[in-house]
């Protein structure tokens, strides 16, 4: 059973959170921004970004937060591993449960959201600039997770 759940821990891991976090450092690449649009009619040397394009952007966001949802399914392996393993008081695992909290609540509620506002309402490139600054945080918080997933810091049975 341990092998299963580790397996679907993992694997949920690298597909649904691997994909929100790809999606949301991309969407800002892609977003549009008002008053830039680079085209045929463009003069060469002044557009600002080539790669703008709202339909990709559109396909960025309903993946970041599609992936999002999905990826539930890693804490909840992950806490029902850690149940079976006797675990769950190991201060790795609880540090990794409160980082996981924290990268879910700033997707949930600022890269997600604020991903549809761009895409509402473009702006100057501030809020893409505040989106790429965010999907740096949740991905480097995803990162320190998986450190600490590999490393077990004070981990008491020593695997």
């Amino acid at each position: 059973m341990e092998h299963v759940l580790l397996s679907v821990h993992v694997l949920a891991a690298i597909v649904f959170v691997g994909g929100s976090a790809v999606a949301s450092s991309l969407f800002p690449r892609y977003a549009p921004v008002a008053g830039r649009v680079a085209g045929p009619a463009t003069p060469p040397g002044t557009e600002r970004n080539t790669e703008r394009n709202a339909a990709v952007a559109a396909v960025l966001h309903r993946i970041t937060g599609g992936y999002a949802v999905f990826g539930l399914v890693v804490p909840l392996a992950g806490i029902v591993l850690a149940g079976v393993q006797g675990r769950m008081g190991q201060t790795w695992i609880v540090v990794a449960m409160i980082l996981t909290a924290v990268a879910g609540a700033l997707l949930a509620t600022q890269i997600h959201p604020r991903q549809r506002q761009a895409l509402d309402a473009p702006d100057d490139g501030r809020r893409l600039r505040t989106l790429a600054m965010l999907a740096g945080v949740y991905n480097l918080l995803w990162a320190v997770v998986v450190v600490l997933m590999i490393v077990r810091p004070g981990e008491q049975t020593g695997a």
